[in-house]
């Protein structure tokens, strides 16, 4: 096998446990993949004389890359704290079947929360789309504070008993 195929095989059979390592240095998983994509760019083009230990100088290579960026992350963090930071702008984005599982998990309450009374359809609404305490609901329903628990928890559990339905519908 020559260097660059050992390099290769070295770097494919590492390559997750390449970013895992970088990721506990940098502090972010996408920082890490940056950093072990360069680490490959470096040995694969720095390759002019055999390297006896591959995997060995990819983790150097990684480290040192990892420890640059964390290093220069803090430096931009503290001499420019309100500037444009792309790392903390990207969101984790869902994936349209994430997206599409949720849109029936939405309809599913929805649908559940119409079958409610509208005393119980209201308290729950009031506890957990307004944010409002078990006794502020109990004020303005007026009725007791146990009352209005009791109202909550009915009506949370009968969203959740037909968001199970609807999952074993979903996965027989």
């Amino acid at each position: 096998m020559g260097q660059n195929e050992s390099a290769l095989a070295a770097f494919a059979a590492n390559r997750a446990a390449l970013v895992d390592y970088a990721a506990r240095i940098v502090g972010s998983r996408e920082g890490a993949e940056d950093v072990v994509q360069e680490a490959w760019l470096r040995l694969d083009g720095a390759a002019v004389q055999p390297i006896d230990h591959p995997l060995a100088y990819l983790y150097r290579i990684v480290r040192n890359l990892a420890f640059d960026l964390a290093r220069r992350r803090s430096f931009e963090r503290q001499h420019f704290p309100g500037e444009f930071q792309a790392e903390e702008l990207s969101v984790p984005r869902p994936t349209p079947e994430d997206e599409a599982l949720h849109r029936e998990e939405l309809a599913i309450v929805v649908e559940a929360l119409a079958e409610l009374p509208a005393r119980t359809r209201r308290a729950v609404e009031m506890h957990r789309f307004q944010g409002l305490t078990l006794k502020e609901i109990a004020a303005a329903l007026g009725i007791s504070v146990a009352l209005a628990h009791s109202l909550v928890y009915d009506g949370l559990d009968h969203c959740r008993s037909r968001l199970r339905r609807g999952a074993r519908l979903r996965n027989p």
